[in-house]
This record gives structure tokens, sequence and C-alpha cells, in this order.
């Protein structure tokens, strides 16, 4: 009966989304002008060679999402990288993914809330930015409980508006550029305004990724896209892709409208934060400074709502294979309702708490990654063992079954390594609960 239960949850998540929709959810995860926030953090770090670093960042993610395509083909199914580990290298590798990931499908979504509700605040300032937080995770829960596809379709005008301002910026951008000409040497996005640096570069690559964290999430929704699992491989992989352009080109641009140099930045912290926001107010006007602060207030609270929705089918998928409580995995007209009321409630906990400190927002992104990396390095190690271990589709390809999975597990492994100190605590600490808790279930499937 227990079987039974569950592959009746299986068939009720419905097939709705087509490729465009994963595409949005992706790019909505990501946020089209992610590097609007650590532009002169990587700026600085990176010797003026940010351009650079986000195309090396493009490139060290591409593993990953390489070895997220060839997985969702052999298992097509809600749990995404849970799933992965768990059939290729068994129970308790697969309970130790899902549990690292979801330390991050239910802490970035806050983040995400919390930049919305600072946003707000700037424009608002007479309601306190928790309160248009919690605002902000309510609205965008209810869009998650309506369904999948009508979340897809108010996300798909979300990110319209949010690429149509990111070309404003690239015209407005290039205009200024031709008529004033550039406040750096036009190459110097790429090698750097004072000296190129290989340490340098490495080390801002490190941060960098940490913007491509989202197109995973597409993997998420495997059963609900209509076409199969191909789709949904194309689809993470055209993500990537896309996010590299995007990032690239506007980092390049406004590196061009710079009026500082990076050296002035490394040496000033406090105006790292805002760098691109004071090179888009110098040099092309307040008016287009307030148009992307508006964009990334909205766009946030929809990247938060994309996070949301993978969460939830995350613990839909962890409940469905008792891993956690089966109630998690009850659907409601094709919806996992009970999944995305909890993950919005960690979540609103969460982002309130944050919201309400003035040090909320230092303490989420100091931890927020550091689980899903992990949870990455056991996708690689996945795909190493079905398809060159276990030898389950025949003879492997060396380079895209051994190679591959390899380089991309020793990057996230550098990344970590360079990850924060609190990070990395909060990151072994959560991984020992989580051994704590398979221990105590067994690493046998667990009958909910």
């Amino acid at each position: 009966m227990a079987e039974e239960a569950r592959v009746a949850d299986h068939e009720g998540l419905r097939r709705s989304l087509g490729f465009r929709d994963l595409v949005v959810y992706g790019l909505l995860f990501i946020a089209p002008m992610a590097p609007v926030g650590v532009f002169g953090t990587l700026d600085a770090k990176s010797h003026g060679a940010v351009a650079l670093v986000y195309l090396v960042a493009t490139v060290a993610m591409a593993f990953t999402a390489f070895s997220y395509a060839q997985m969702v083909r052999v298992a097509p199914q809600a749990g995404s990288v849970f799933t992965y580990a768990r059939t290729a290298l068994g129970e308790g590798p697969g309970f130790v993914a899902g549990w690292m990931a979801m330390l991050d499908y239910l802490l970035i979504p806050a983040v995400a809330y919390l930049f919305a509700g600072i946003a707000m605040e700037a424009l608002v300032p007479e309601v306190d930015r928790w309160v248009w937080t919690g605002i902000a995770v309510v609205l965008t829960t209810l869009l998650n409980l309506w369904g999948v596809r009508a979340a897809a379709r108010v996300g798909f005008a979300v990110l319209a508006m949010e690429i149509v301002v990111l070309l404003v910026f690239v015209v407005s951008a290039i205009v200024v550029l031709a008529r004033d000409g550039a406040r750096r040497d036009w190459w110097s996005p790429l090698s750097g305004d004072a000296g190129f640096s290989t340490a340098a570069v490495v080390g801002a690559v490190s941060v960098a990724v940490l913007s491509y964290l989202g197109f995973d999430a597409i993997a998420s929704f495997a059963e609900e896209v209509t076409g199969g699992s191909e789709r949904v491989a194309r689809a993470v992989l055209l993500c990537l892709a896309l996010a590299g352009v995007l990032f690239v080109a506007q980092t390049w641009l406004v590196a061009l409208l710079e009026p500082v140099s990076s050296s002035e930045l490394a040496a000033d912290p406090a105006m790292q934060g805002s760098a691109f926001y004071d090179a888009v107010d110098a040099s092309v006007g307040g008016w287009l400074h307030d148009l992307v602060a508006v964009s990334k207030a909205i766009g946030a609270a929809f990247a938060a709502l994309a996070g949301q929705a993978a969460g939830g089918r995350l613990l839909f998928a962890m409940g469905r294979e008792g891993r956690l409580p089966h109630a998690l995995a009850r659907t409601d007209s094709g919806v996992p309702r009970v999944a995305l009321l909890v993950s919005a409630a960690v979540t609103m906990i969460a982002a309130v708490w944050a919201a309400r400190r003035d040090d909320g927002l230092d303490h989420l992104v100091s931890v927020v990654d550091i689980g899903a990396l992990t949870a990455f390095v056991l996708l690689h190690a996945s795909v190493v063992a079905w398809f060159a271990v276990r030898r389950m589709e025949g003879p492997p390809r060396v380079l895209a079954h051994v190679v591959a999975p390899v380089v991309g597990a020793a990057i996230l492994v550098a990344v970590i390594v360079e990850a924060s100190p609190s990070a990395q605590v909060v990151g072994v600490i959560w991984f020992a609960i989580g051994l704590v808790v398979l221990a105590l279930q067994g690493t046998r499937r667990v009958s909910p």
C-alpha cells in the first residue's frame, strides 16, 4: 500500500510545463542582472578583469550543467540531485545530497526576499523592510500554490521586464561610451586595469560561480514538463549559456563606465556594494539607477518564487521516498501544496528574522551556497558511478563520464575551500545533523 501511495503521488504531478517555461524558471532563479550586487567586489578582487571572471565562471559551471543534463535523462524525477545520487550511489548518499541541497533551496529564496524588502524600503521608507519581505513571501507563495503553469506565466512577464531593463542599460551604456569614451581601457575587463593576475582572477571566480546557482532548479520540474527529459537537459544548458552571455556583457560595459579604479575599490570595501549603481548614476543618470533598482526589487521576489518552487519539489520527492514526513508528498490538483507551504514557512522565518536585524543580510549571504556546492560534488560522483563504474549505459565515454565530472567536482571543492569560515561551519553542522537523521532512519528506503 505504501508503494501504491507513492505511485499515486508521482502521478499527481501535472505535466504542464513547456521548454520556454523551464528556461523562464531557470533565468528567474539566476536573475539576469545578478552581477549588480557583486560587481564591485569582483572588480576589486580580479584587479579589474571582471568580464574574464564571469567568462571563466561560465565555463567552470558548464561542467556541473553537463552532469545535470546527463543525470536528468537517467532519472527524470522531481528530486533532482537527491534522485540522481540515490539512483547512482545509493540511499545514503542520495539522502545526503538532498539534505545538503535542501539547505540552499530554503535559504536562497530567503536572501532574495530580503533583497526585495530592502529595495522596497528604499522606495517607501515609511514601511519597514521586514513588512515588505513578508508581503513578498505571501504573494509569491500564493502564485506557487496556484500552480506551476500559472506561476510560470507571471514569471515570464517579470523576466521580460528584467530583460527590457537590462537592454535599456546596454543601449544607454553603448551610447555613453560612443559619445564620451571609456573610463578604462576597452580590453581591461579581460586583462585587468592594474596588471593581470591569474591568482586574482581565480579568487574572484570562486565568488562569481555563486551568481549561477539556480539553473539547477530546472531539474526539479522534470515530472511536470511535457516532451520528456531531453527538454530539461537542453533547458539547463541553455540557461547557463544565456546567463553567461548576459553576465559577461553587462559587467564589461559597466567596467568601462566605472569612474574609479579596481584598486580604489579594493582599498574602500564600503564602495563595492553600490559600485554598479554608482557607475550607472555617474555615467548615464539617476533615472537608470532608479530603474535598475526597481527591476532588482521585483526580480528578487520572483527569483525567490522559482527557488521556493524548486525547494517544494525537493521536499515532495524526499517525502515520497520516506526520507522526510510523507505528508510532504501529498498533491492537490497536481500541486505539492504541503511541501510548498513548509518551504514557504521556513523561508518566511529566515527572511523576516534577517530583515529585522542590521546584520541579517550578512548572516544569510555568508551561508546560503555551501549546501548546493556540496550536493553538486555528489552530482558529479553520480555521473562517474552510473556511467563509468557501474557501466549502466554500456561502455563509458571517458571525457563525458570521467574527465568532465572529475574536473567539475575539483572546481567545486576549490570553491568550498574558498568559502567563508561561517559558511563552512554551517555546512559541517548541517551535514552532521543529516548524518544523524540518516543513522536513525537507516540506509535503506524508509516506508512512509
